[in-house]
């Protein structure tokens, strides 16, 4: 046998040692009649030879092996998938988890928060958290079409929960016109709040249908004719009432003449991170996928593997 073929036993039998009879470096240095370094080298060596394959028999393992895929297909920055056992709770909850990440980071950032189920069950997850150094900026209006505070607003639950700044919109999702979409917007005050979220370094987005029970419409923001003339030239979803087609495109005209909210921000400069999970998701979170809308995703496993089909 060659030198290295012998190098090569050695790596083999040092890994097999740790990785199978699980045993410390230590030990594997007294049984090999080697010193503990040479033990962690010869470890080492297995692993970047490619003696050693690893194999990680649970649920969480396919998740992180299809949010590699979709961060491949998509191009996206990031990319969480939840096991498909409990996907709403799942969702929630990792939603959840990176929105406080982001919140107890030391550094002062501007995170944008947009609005829907998913992200207020989220919200509804999240401990006290102190970080007076952020501010939190809403980038859907917080005014119902009755003129009482929007249900699925988040920021005004978030507020409660942290030390943050917070920054409310205080406009509808959709105006009544796009006369006075105009007004609002080019108010003084409105104009700072929206260029603020467009400087977010996060921005955490829900992705609503525009089928059979569309946010937009159960909310009362749009009407029947008005959907179904979103859906007649090809809208599939909608982010913060922005709605797209299918190829991730807004929509010209319509009700999009109309939307107050702040405009999705710049996914060159700000990490977009949408939230949603289901089948009857699955078109919208595909147009955003591929417009670009959205630069980060957190789903669940089922929806995920939908995505990758696609």
């Amino acid at each position: 046998m060659s030198n290295q073929g012998r190098k090569l036993e050695q790596a083999a039998k040092a890994a097999w040692l740790s990785y199978v009879a699980g045993k410390t470096q230590d030990e594997i240095a007294g049984i090999m009649g080697i010193s503990r370094q040479t033990a962690q080298r010869l470890v080492a060596q297995a692993m970047a030879e490619g003696i050693v394959k690893i194999r990680i028999d649970h649920p969480f393992a396919h998740c992180m092996d299809l949010a590699a895929e979709l961060q491949r297909k998509y191009r996206l920055a990031f990319c969480q998938i939840a096991p498909s056992d409990a996907p709403e709770a799942g969702v929630a909850l990792m939603l959840a988890d990176v929105i406080e990440q982001w919140l107890r980071r030391a550094e002062p950032m501007t995170m944008a928060i947009g609005t829907g189920r998913t992200l207020r069950s989220a919200i509804a997850q999240l401990p006290h958290i102190d970080c007076p150094q952020h501010r939190i900026v809403s980038l859907t209006g917080n005014i119902a079409p009755d003129g009482s505070t929007a249900y699925y607003n988040v920021l005004f639950t978030l507020s409660d929960l942290v030390s943050a700044r917070s920054f409310p919109l205080p406009l509808p999702v959709i105006a009544p016109s796009m006369r006075e979409r105009q007004a609002v917007n080019s108010q003084p005050s409105i104009e700072r709040l929206i260029r603020m979220s467009a400087e977010a370094a996060v921005a955490f987005v829900g992705i609503g249908t525009l089928g059979a029970g569309a946010p937009l419409m159960l909310d009362g923001f749009l009407s029947q004719p008005e959907l179904d003339a979103l859906v007649a030239v090809g809208a599939v979803g909608e982010i913060t009432g922005w709605a797209y087609d299918a190829q991730g495109m807004l929509v010209p005209g319509l009700s999009n003449d109309r939307v107050a909210s702040a405009p999705i921000p710049p996914r060159e400069t700000t990490l977009v991170i949408g939230a949603a999970h289901g089948a009857e998701k699955v078109p919208a979170i595909r147009g955003a996928l591929r417009g670009g809308l959205i630069s980060g995703l957190i789903t669940d496993a089922a929806t995920g593997a939908a995505l990758l089909e696609g």
